[in-house]
Order: structure tokens, then sequence, then C-alpha cells
């Protein structure tokens, strides 16, 4: 018996419909099947009104905890604070004004937070910016590694006692794979001699896993672990920056060709939840993430010295003892 032509039409269409989902699902990555409670629990996630940080803290308040939502946009959090209480029922949800581009403003967040609250059970570095034309922060620091190292290294010390007070207690880093090829440039770490969009973020990128790392060292025998981790790659606004992502070519071509092979922001927080919540994780420090496991870094991340060197001249840009 002949299949009539249109029967075969659609019969093809649906496979390869089939198959994009099945290559989506692939790439979209591992997800985190924990179901843990956080009652009783205090979260700090920077970067929560957008993309992974949104999700992540979506998903903390569902389950109990209570989430302050560290931004420098105070507007849209509010905002985004009451979608989350409605749709979580859970009322302890606050927003926090905290700026990672002014060393000041993150000093009156973490003044404020340790006056105002008994324990802080997870951190999580999440905020992010990449591939900005060059500019700076308040303190004269290149943004990109101004925010994404600098201002998550203070904001992290100056929260230190507090999180040994709560101990067992984790830090979570948002990274990325671009940390494969970043190179901490001591001669010109501001970027004042040359900037590179690239060059710029990726090296802050390696700073959050070095920071991981020689922070984890330092914390030891605390019950304060310290973990950082690759979210993949995720559809979020932290590619505004980019000018041919956001290019009719892009919107007509290549964000539709890509497609099966992007992260949705709910799949891309998933590493996050795991690296904050799962309980075989509780010792686990100084370790980088993917997938939900565990994931090699790049030679440059492993260097001892670099590592030291970059945590005594962080103490040094954000005025620490």
């Amino acid at each position: 018996m002949k299949i009539p032509a249109p029967y075969l039409w659609f019969s093809a269409v649906g496979a390869f419909g089939g198959g994009i989902i099945l290559v989506k699902e692939y790439f979209s990555g591992t997800r985190y099947e924990g179901k843990e409670k956080l009652d009783g629990k205090t979260v700090i996630i920077t970067g929560a009104t957008d993309g992974i940080g949104k999700e992540t803290a979506k998903d903390l308040a569902k389950r109990g905890a209570k989430v302050f939502m560290a931004s420098r946009d105070m507007k849209k959090c509010e905002e985004i604070r009451k979608e989350f209480v409605l749709e979580s029922g859970n009322k302890f949800i606050y927003c926090r004004k905290c700026d990672l581009a002014s060393q000041e403003s993150i000093r009156q967040f973490a003044s404020r937070f340790n006056s105002e609250e008994s324990k802080v059970d997870i951190l999580i570095n999440n905020a992010g910016i990449m591939r900005c034309p060059r500019s700076l922060t308040s303190e004269g620091i290149e943004m990109q590694i101004g925010v994404n190292h600098f201002g998550h290294f203070l904001l992290t010390h100056l929260l230190l006692d507090k999180l040994k007070q709560s101990a067992p207690s984790r830090i979570i880093n948002v990274s990325s794979v671009a940390h494969l090829r970043g190179k901490i440039d001591f001669d010109d770490l501001n970027s004042e001699k040359k900037y590179d969009p690239a060059a710029a973020y990726e090296q802050s990128k390696l700073a959050n896993v070095l920071f991981t790392r020689e922070l984890a060292k330092r914390l030891e025998g605390t019950g304060v672990t310290v973990n950082a981790l690759h979210p993949g790659i995720v559809n979020t606004n932290i590619s505004r920056h980019m000018g041919f992502v956001n290019s009719w070519f892009a919107s007509i071509i290549l964000k539709p060709l890509s497609w099966p092979f992007i992260r949705t922001p709910p799949r891309g927080a998933q590493t996050t939840l795991y690296a904050a919540l799962d309980p075989s994780l509780e010792k686990v420090t100084g370790k980088y993430f993917s997938n939900c496991a565990e994931a090699e870094v790049a030679p440059q991340a492993l260097d001892d010295d670099v590592a030291r060197k970059l945590f005594l001249t962080s103490l040094r840009w954000t005025r620490l003892n």
C-alpha cells in the first residue's frame, strides 16, 4: 500500500521536530532533582532580578528559604519580590540595595545585613557583566573584574564572620567555562594599557575560580565551604553588550539555529542549586562544577602562586585588612 505524500511529509516533519526537542533536552544539561526544604535557612543572592539568578532565587523561595536579593535596581527587585511571594507563598523574601560596582554600596549592604540578621547559610555570588565597553566602577576599577571578582570578593569577606557563625554554610561563585581562556595579567589587571572586552571577561571568570580555591584553603576547618561553577550557555541578558549577538543577522539566522544548544534560565540555574543544596557536598570545598557534577578547571586555575597573589591584591584593592 502506497502511503500518500502528505502523510510522509508530516511524518518527516514530526520526526525532525522530535529530534530537535531531544537535542534541546540533551544540551539543556542535568536537572537537579533534590527536594531539600530550606525552612529556617537564610540565603543571599546577587543578580537575582534576571536570568539564572532570578530562577535560582525563585526556586530557593519555593523551598521555604529566607531570601535576600542583593540588587542595584530596587524598583525592579521589588516587582520581582512581589512576584516571588505570590508564586511561592513565602513572605520572607527581601530586597536590599547592593551595587557591586560600588564598594561603598557593598559595605552598606553588609553592614545592614550583619546588624539585622543572625545567620546566613548560603551566599550565592551570581551577578555578572560580560563584554561591556570599557567602563569603571566607583573606585576606578575596570567594570568586568570590578563587579565579577572584586565586588563579590568584598561582599564575601564582609559576610565571613556571619557565615562562620552559621556553619555548616556554603559560598557559591558562579564562574564560566570562559575561565579556560582566561589569564590574570598582573601588569595590566585594570586593562589600562589595552582593553579587550572578551579577555577582560575571561580574566574575571578565571579570578572567580582562583578566589574559590584560595578561599577554600583559608576556610579549612571552619565549616564554610566555597565552590565555583559553570551554569552552561544560557539565554539571558548577560550578552546584551555583544553587538553581533543582538544584530538582525543573529536574530533571523543565528539564534534560531543555536536554539537547541542554548539553555533556558531555569535549566541554567540547576548547577547552582546543586552546589548550594546537595547534601553530598556539605564538606566538599574548593571545587568547580558543571552539569551538576565536578568538572576540571583550566591549568592556570590550579596555579597556587597566582591564586595567592590575586587574593592579596584583592585585599588591597578592596581596602580590607
